[in-house]
C-alpha cells in the first residue's frame, strides 16, 4: 500500500515546477502501478500550448476556470469543477487559465517524475528519458 500526503509531495522533488504550471507527482512509474498520478496548478493568464505524443491524460478539474482548444478541430471548451478531459487521441491542445486551475490528473504511460515540456509540449518517451540521464 501507498500513502502519500499532498502537502508532503509538494515539500519534496516530486512536485516540479515549470513556465505556468507546478505539478505534485503523487505516483510515479516506480510506484509499479501502470499510471502516473498528478496534482496539477495551471496559473491563470497563462496560455499552455501541449501536445503528448508519448502519452494519453485525463484530467478533472477541481477548482478554476478556463478553455481547452482542441488544435485539431478548433473547437474550444469551458473548464469548470467537475468537468473531465481526456487526450484519448495525443490531441494538440491549448489550455487557457482564466483563474488558477487545480486539477487531478492521470498519465498512460506512467511518467518518471522530472519531466516538463518539450518544444512541441510533449513529455518525452520513456526511451528518450533513458538516453537523458546517461
Amino acid at each position: 500500500m501507498i500513502v502519500r500526503t499532498l502537502e508532503d509531495i509538494r515539500a519534496s522533488d516530486r512536485n516540479v515546477k515549470s513556465k505556468g504550471w507546478e505539478s505534485a507527482r503523487l505516483l510515479l512509474r516506480d510506484d509499479g502501478m501502470g499510471f502516473s498520478f498528478h496534482v496539477t496548478t495551471m496559473y491563470a493568464g497563462e496560455e499552455l500550448r501541449m501536445h503528448y505524443q508519448n502519452h494519453l491524460e485525463a484530467v478533472l478539474v477541481l477548482e478554476g476556470n478556463g478553455t481547452i482548444e482542441d488544435l485539431g478541430t478548433g473547437v474550444t471548451h469551458r473548464l469548470a469543477p467537475g468537468v473531465m478531459y481526456a487526450l484519448n487521441a495525443h490531441d494538440r491542445h491549448i489550455v487557457r487559465p482564466e483563474t488558477d486551475i487545480l486539477c487531478a490528473c492521470v498519465f498512460n504511460p506512467p511518467v518518471t517524475g522530472r519531466e516538463v515540456h518539450d518544444e512541441n509540449g510533449a513529455y518525452p518517451a520513456e526511451g528518450d528519458m533513458a538516453q537523458a540521464a546517461r
